[in-house]
């Protein structure tokens, strides 16, 4: 029973997290130029964090992030 609690708890986290990072991605790709480089690196970070605690898989992370700097620098 407490291994069911504790996995709910997890999966709540990483539901959050995943979500918000969708939304900061999201946002980041709506942005203007000066705004859009000022997000960047938190937006990186999120997605990092994302891939170590393996929500998301490590290629998926890195397709992100390059996507993301392509996307700002053809701003």
């Amino acid at each position: 029973m407490k291994r069911v609690r504790s996995d709910e708890a997890k999966r709540q986290r990483n539901r959050y997290q995943h979500k918000s990072t969708r939304t900061a991605i999201k946002k980041l790709r709506g942005a203007e130029k000066e705004e859009a480089i000022a997000m960047m690196p938190s937006v990186v970070s999120m997605i990092d964090k994302l891939a170590k605690k393996n929500i998301i898989h490590n290629n998926k992370a890195s397709n992100l992030k390059s996507k993301l700097a392509k996307h700002v620098a053809a701003l």
